[in-house]
């Protein structure tokens, strides 16, 4: 790693933290020299603050450390990626991120489906919603219907139609992510086990 201190004036390079668990970019801080060396020395992230012209470890007085997991250079060698498991909130306003952004891990199209999925829980007015309709049936046929449609995908991997297989499967992942929210959970519940059991696969 061979970081471009000079390309500044001021000798400070842009340092972008992420979360090494759920990837959201916590807060975006200055690295001189010394505060690439202590970072590397501690594995405490440590900055240079321009506000208080000294080095500035984050965390030295709310004890909200960004513990160091990898750094990264970009392709001009002037901008780090730092990677870290973050201790409580990042930003000095007791906020997750310095955007006020819960740091939280995403799924992409599966978690705007779970959020999908709690805003029909919530609108039992909705007549028109399936969704709706299961949660009013109760956990019983919900869970009925994740049985079913495991059984369904079943049947469809002994064949070699892959497009019914495959709408099999997203018809269980779908229920299955409605019977979850039925039991008062979400995906990241059972990631969150699935990451605790990695070390005995």
């Amino acid at each position: 790693m061979n970081p471009n201190f000079n390309k500044n004036q001021d000798g400070l390079l842009p340092a972008i933290i992420q979360d090494t668990i759920t990837n959201n970019v916590l807060m975006l801080g200055y690295m001189n020299k010394d505060a690439l060396e202590q970072t590397l020395d501690t594995s405490n992230v440590t900055f240079y603050s321009r506000t208080k012209k000294r080095l500035w470890t984050k965390g030295e007085e709310s004890g909200n450390f960004l513990h160091l997991v990898d750094i990264k250079l970009d392709c001009d060698n002037d901008t780090f990626l730092i990677k870290v498991n973050p201790v409580g909130p990042t930003c000095h306003k007791g906020t997750d991120t310095c955007w006020n952004e819960k740091n939280e891990t995403h799924y992409g199209f599966i978690s705007n489906l779970e959020d999908v999925i709690s805003q029909r829980k919530l609108n039992e007015d909705d007549q028109k919603s399936y969704i709706v309709s299961l949660f009013k049936k109760g956990i019983n046929k919900i869970a009925q219907k994740v049985g079913e449609e495991a059984v369904e995908m079943v049947i469809e991997s002994k064949d070699n139609d892959d497009n019914l297989f495959l709408n099999e499967s997203a018809d269980l992942l779908f229920h299955y992510l409605i019977l979850l929210q039925a039991k008062g959970f979400k995906l990241n519940d059972v990631v969150t086990i699935l990451e605790n059991r990695a070390n005995n696969y």
